[in-house]
């Protein structure tokens, strides 16, 4: 069996390699073998100098999640950490791929760091409700100030070796070979020099506090609810405060304290689920297709978008759209993106040709004959996407795939207009198509496997989160959304403002309110798919028509200045408009409602159970695979808290029987509405969880 470390040396320099494939995640035996390495060499007369690399693809790119919730082993990170400082040799950590985490930890540890070029850098750990727990929020800033520091760990991407370099956190660039560079550095050194008792950050006091003040605003703000921004903050007050022992002391102990929080549980699940989601069977039994060209129809907001991220990932597209000032206008929609990037200082006018030479716009369909995929992005009806497909039939080649960017329409339907049905799929974007992560691949009955694993493979291409779903009406989530809706309108009807709404949703964690959100993506839309499911609804079930009197009066959200909020002179943030107010009221005077108050606890109760009951029907129709699919789903898509690790996450944390019961409970006053879930019911029965059926 090979060791994850191994010792040897070249001369009288020792060589530390860290073995654990595929990203040298730093394991109980990584940290067993690195520190009896680093003791092995450091008691070794004939050594004068040691340099720790990485096989493979990467420097230990951070800590085995897979230990996270399992009682901590000997030897620690730190201690191995702080052992490697010590060292009376000096230590050369030789960075490639991506040094991050308590990888990024053991590079600030020891006493000189060499990188090739195409390194990356970062302390990733926010992203997990986590702060660095080996040191790092004690000896970064000691290195770069507590400005960039507190960049790096807000953030958690990772930076690039040369801006790594410049802000003195690498001393050197690696020419050729990194083994040999780094050999070669180590030769030169003759005394460590170790980050604890570095000063260079720490010497403008005051800088340094006005950069804790602006973190500690922008926790509050841009992160708020979350505690490990906020824990970072003042792991940084103890480096400049307290003696680099103590600090490091601190930082233990807030690191532990989120690591036992709901929040660090709950963005540990975010992650194995996003994990988990492209890991659906027809990728395991088919392979993809070929992609490499493109074809968009459609030059709105959506095509425009998809044509961004196809261009960005590489992809050549060819956009139709129906006449010659049609594609004009859809080309200006993909040049203003990156305008808007050049006038950022974010691309160059150069980058930006490069980018559009992929680029090609026609008004006949036959200039798709030779592409691998063609995406419809038309007008959200089936006759018009019919339509479309019919004329692709005509043109593309025999393996080409068909997919259509629908948010509620019947694949089924839609690829009922081909005679090459087993080539169809859905493919769900979320508005903007170029920045959103959220891709909901909709499989209809006849798509072949290898069709859907194209689909996958397309995602991953564009840097996209892939959730496979089912055919079914509004799919996994607009199909839930549908359903939390409707209970926040009878709330609505019932007493509740939509600002008391939205200012419950926001507190919950969400970055806006369900109503803000509806403003942002037009009240139109609603209305149009409402109007066109008029025929097909209950008349027994409760249809609350306070949106439809907004959207009579034209009022259609922030593009007209005007929706459930108002936005004087192109504001963004909206303001409550009285005039809703009245509005609402009339429309509790026709049924006789007498409106009550509701808690903020009582609305994002039945907004959440309303949201869990739907998802459970989803699961249990096999709309969606698993559990874990509707989270990934919903914290990418729809803004719910990732730090609550998504809906059926939360659910299990809140309890299920807890649920069935405010579920039984509000059904007493709307039992046509309030129906649990079978599926619901059995768990509680059986005393199962969501987080059970994603590990069966």
């Amino acid at each position: 069996m090979t060791q994850p470390v191994t010792l040897s040396t070249a001369g009288s320099i020792a060589v530390i390699e860290i073995n654990n494939p595929p990203v040298n995640a730093l394991s109980q035996a990584v940290r067993q073998g690195l520190l009896d390495a680093v003791v092995q060499a450091d008691a070794d007369a004939a050594v004068t100098a040691i340099v720790i690399l990485g096989a493979g693809r990467s420097f230990p790119a951070g800590a085995d999640i897979k230990e996270f919730g399992q009682p901590m082993q000997d030897p620690h990170l730190p201690d191995v950490i702080d052992r490697i400082e010590s060292c009376s040799k000096p230590v050369v950590a030789a960075l490639h791929g991506t040094a991050l985490g308590g990888g990024f930890e053991i590079a600030l540890g020891s006493h000189y760091r060499i990188a090739v070029p195409s390194a990356r850098v970062g302390l990733p750990e926010i992203h997990l409700g986590l702060i660095p727990g080996a040191g790092g929020t004690q000896r970064l800033p000691r290195l770069c100030g507590a400005a960039m520091a507190l960049d790096i760990m807000f953030k958690g991407t990772p930076i690039r070796a040369q801006d790594a370099l410049a802000a003195g956190l690498i001393d050197r660039l690696a020419e050729g070979d990194l083994r040999q560079a780094a050999l070669i550095y180590a030769a030169e050194l003759q005394t460590p020099r170790r980050t604890r008792e570095a000063t260079s950050g720490l010497a403008d006091k005051a800088a340094f506090e006005a950069a804790l003040t602006d973190a500690k605003e922008t926790a509050r703000s841009r992160m708020r609810g979350q505690m490990a921004p906020l824990k970072i903050v003042e792991c940084l007050r103890a480096c400049i405060t307290q003696p680099f022992a103590d600090g490091r002391l601190f930082e233990r102990d807030c690191f532990f304290e989120c690591l036992a929080s709901e929040q660090s549980k709950g963005m540990i699940h975010a992650f194995f689920a996003q994990r988990a989601s492209a890991k659906v069977p027809e990728a395991s039994r088919a392979e993809p297709r070929p992609l490499n060209r493109l074809g968009v129809v459609g030059g709105g907001t959506m095509g425009a978008g998809i044509t961004v991220a196809a261009l960005n990932s590489g992809l050549p597209v060819t956009m139709i759209e129906r006449d010659h000032d049609s594609l004009a206008r859809g080309r200006a929609n993909v040049e203003q993106v990156y305008d808007r990037l050049i006038a950022k200082g974010r691309m160059s006018e150069a980058q930006k040709s490069d980018i559009m030479a992929r680029y090609q716009g026609s008004t006949q369909f036959a200039d798709l004959s030779e592409v691998d995929m063609v995406i419809e992005a038309v007008f959200e009806r089936l006759d018009v996407k019919r339509a479309v497909f019919e004329q692709l039939d005509k043109v593309l080649k025999p393996d080409a795939v068909l997919a259509s960017n629908t948010s509620y329409i019947d694949i089924d339907e839609i690829s009922s207009a081909t005679n090459r049905r087993e080539h169809v799929l859905g493919l769900h974007f979320f508005s903007p198509a170029n920045i959103m992560k959220l891709l909901e691949i909709v499989v209809p009955q006849s798509a072949a496997d290898d069709v859907v694993a194209t689909g996958f493979a397309l995602a991953k291409i564009l840097g996209k989160i892939p959730v496979r779903a089912g055919n079914s009406p509004g799919f996994i989530g607009n199909r839930i959304l549908g359903k939390y809706g409707d209970c926040a309108a009878h709330m609505m009807e019932d007493g509740a403002t939509p600002y008391e709404i939205d200012s419950a949703i926001v507190e919950f964690g969400y970055p806006m309110g369900l109503h803000a959100m509806y403003d942002l993506a037009g009240l139109d839309i609603g209305w149009d798919n409402r109007k066109a499911a008029q025929g097909k609804r209950n008349p027994a079930e409760r249809y609350v028509e306070i949106a439809d009197r907004i959207c009579e009066r034209g009022w259609f959200g922030q593009k007209t200045g005007r929706g459930f909020y108002l936005y004087p002179d192109g504001a963004r943030i909206g303001a409550p408009d009285p005039e809703i107010f009245i509005l609402i009221e009339a429309e509790r005077a026709k049924k006789s409602i007498t409106a009550r108050r509701f808690t903020d606890e009582e609305i994002m109760a039945r907004y959440l159970a309303a949201m869990v009951n739907e998802a459970c029907e989803v699961l249990r129709e096999g709309v969606a695979l698993k559990p874990s699919d509707i989270d990934v789903t919903f914290v990418h898509g729809y803004g719910f808290p990732r730090y609550r690790g998504g809906p059926m996450n939360y659910a299990d944390s809140y309890g299920l029987a807890r649920m069935l019961d405010d579920i039984r409970r509000y059904g007493q006053h709307d039992p046509i509405f309030w129906q649990a879930s079978p599926l619901l019911i059995e768990l509680v029965a059986s005393g199962q969880t969501f987080n059970d059926l994603n590990k069966g």
